[in-house]
């Protein structure tokens, strides 16, 4: 099961109680599912969906909210584990009072005006809120598997829907962005927190907890990949230091000898080719008295420079050649 199944299948289980919550929700998924007719004047509506369980919770929730049963009709496939539900309101007094309830009806000077979208005064509440967008998703949303990425959206024809939902997601303070794709506008979420956020909103708790885990630990996986990728960097940074300074002073023995050094330099330098691997910190507490380590680094850049002074006199290349 995908993981926007698990969150249809976890939504499917929720009806508010309260019927302003159980129209807010109807009208969020007819804008998205439904398809409104009217001829002579006379309205209908038909939903057709593949879930089962979704054609199961709007049929009752239509029951309860407008006391109107809806006829159900299941449209066979030639593949026989494919099953649409078409869920179909004929009768024309039924199907205007959902419309005007939902407010995708509107008369003005006598004339029926249907709606792309809802007044926002079915949403002023944030238990319609989130009815409106739990309706939404199951109309037509989706939502990424976590694991691969953070990607939750609406799909919608309505442009004016689409604003709809966009308003109603900021008002949520969630940053929702607009795109068009296949002559449908596209909401989409992609901060992961914010999906958070918006699964909390219409009730997918346990998702929610999933994908907050799988954020956990990928955040996590992510910190210690930066570290090791931070301490792999300074190692190699400290280890090409090293052998630049092993070979400056190298040459330093070959040609004039350690001994001719001043004697706090000719002390680093034998501590220096003797541990070559030895960090800064650990080279100066060898020193007699020990050094700090912006002491042992000053001596053995004291050491290059003077390897270098040399190579340039007897007309050899320096180091950064």
């Amino acid at each position: 099961m995908s993981f926007s199944s698990e969150v249809r299948k976890e939504l499917t289980e929720l009806t508010g109680d309260a019927r302003h919550c159980m129209i807010a929700e109807i009208g969020g998924f007819l804008l998205i599912a439904g398809k409104i007719e009217c001829e002579k004047g006379k309205f209908s509506i038909q939903i057709q969906i593949e879930n089962e369980a979704i054609a199961r919770k709007y049929f009752t929730m239509i029951k309860k909210a407008f006391n109107i049963n809806t006829e159900v009709l299941l449209i066979a496939h030639k593949n026989k584990n494919r099953k649409t539900y078409l869920l179909k309101i004929n009768n024309p007094e039924d199907a205007k009072k959902i419309l005007l309830a939902t407010t995708l009806l509107k008369y003005e000077h006598n004339v029926p005006i249907l709606r792309n979208h809802m007044d926002y005064t079915m949403v002023q509440s944030i238990c319609c809120k989130r009815a409106y967008l739990r309706g939404s998703f199951l109309g037509g949303g989706s939502v990424s598997d976590p694991e691969k990425g953070y990607h939750f959206e609406f799909v919608t024809i309505y442009y004016e829907n689409a604003e709809y939902l966009q308003n109603t997601m900021k008002n949520l303070e969630m940053d929702a962005k607009i795109v068009t794709r296949k002559g449908s506008y596209v909401v989409y979420l992609k901060e992961g927190s914010q999906i958070v956020d918006l699964l909390n909103v219409i009730g997918a708790h346990i998702a929610l907890m999933r994908l907050e885990n799988i954020r956990i630990v990928k955040e996590v996986r992510n910190n210690v990949n930066r570290l090791v990728n931070c301490e792999t960097a300074n190692l190699k940074k400290t280890v090409s230091a090293a052998v630049r300074q092993v070979q400056d002073i190298e040459y330093l023995r070959d040609t004039i000898g350690l001994a001719a050094l001043p004697e706090n330099l000719e002390q680093i330098a034998r501590y220096r080719l003797e541990y070559s691997s030895a960090t800064l910190k650990e080279l100066g507490e060898l020193m007699v008295p020990p050094v700090g380590k912006s002491g042992v680094n000053h001596r053995l850049k004291k050491l290059s420079e003077i390897a270098c002074q040399i190579r340039e006199q007897r007309g050899g290349l320096s180091k950064n050649d």
